[in-house]
């Protein structure tokens, strides 16, 4: 497989190339994309621009060498190294030049016209930074998919928003602090309601928050500042405790009360199911009834 990114075009010239697609997955009909892969280059030259933000995160092995340039400046001269990332916003076309790469990363592609808030937007490029925060969110999204979970859309929404303040912390351009205070008493009602109704389906952050009548950024901290949850931990919260409730009947396979509940797979139930309670579902339904 080519080390041709997935988005953009430009000049590529690679020698030696073997690259690895590990792990995919995708929300938003395409406009948000999860990219692991194995690379293994002699040597590559580029020059490209792409009309999606990028966020890559190296996690395993090195390069021998890596100079990135962007507007005639040099933006590092280095090599890569595991832990650390590189963002480069929709637009921005960079150079460079990698040699004797052999490492594994995570890439993250962001359509801006997706995001109304667009909070990447006029960000600088960043190469090879270092950042404990973003080198978790990542992390712990490829740790989930790699297990076989697809991450609910509220989950990916909500990574995204934090990854975005994140990043203009690092460039130093935080936002005011918000002077949003909690949900109303109807609004909450009525997001526990959309929450109710479409608990089977793929439960976005946008959906929720038209629920409560507000945007998406202003739902989020008000929602968490309310309940004490992110939006995305409530959503999983309630299929939990559903799921507890759906267990007693016997007769219900644990697959099927996977799909019921709007899980990717009954691996992906089990394990967000483990992770909250701290048994798998089998263990939890043998201790309810112990006749199973």
């Amino acid at each position: 497989m080519s080390i041709r990114p997935i988005f953009g075009d430009g000049q590529l010239r690679a020698r030696d190339d073997r690259t690895v697609r590990l792990h995919h997955a995708s929300w938003f009909g395409s406009r948000v994309l999860f990219d692991h892969r194995r690379w293994l280059c002699r040597e590559v030259e580029m020059r490209w621009a792409a009309p999606r933000h990028l966020l890559v995160l190296t996690e395993a092995g090195r390069t021998g060498g890596t100079r990135v340039q962007a507007d005639g400046r040099l933006l590092f001269d280095g090599s890569d190294r595991p832990g650390v990332f590189t963002f480069v916003p929709a637009g921005a076309e960079r150079t460079g030049v990698y040699r004797d790469a052999d490492l594994s990363y995570s890439a993250l592609w962001i359509d801006p016209a997706w995001d109304r808030a667009d909070r990447l937007a006029g960000l600088p490029i960043l190469v090879n930074r270092s950042d404990t925060v973003i080198g978790t969110l990542i992390g712990a999204l490829q740790s989930e998919i790699a297990l076989g979970c697809r991450p609910d859309a509220a989950y990916v929404e909500h990574l995204v928003a934090l990854l975005g303040l994140r990043l203009a912390a690092l460039d130093h351009a935080l936002p005011p602090p918000s002077r949003h205070g909690r949900l109303g008493r109807h609004a909450l009602a009525r997001v526990r309601d959309y929450v109710d109704a479409h608990i089977a389906d793929d439960i976005s952050l946008t959906g929720m928050a038209e629920a409560a009548g507000i945007g998406p950024d202003s739902f989020a901290r008000r929602f968490k500042a309310t309940t004490g949850m992110a939006p995305y931990a409530f959503v999983l919260e309630e299929r939990i405790r559903r799921a507890e409730a759906l267990l007693a009947d016997a007769a219900l396979p644990i697959g099927a009360i996977a799909i019921r509940l709007g899980f990717s797979s009954q691996s992906h139930f089990t394990a967000t199911f483990r992770r909250l309670r701290g048994t798998c579902p089998r263990a939890w339904r043998m201790r309810i009834l112990p006749e199973s």
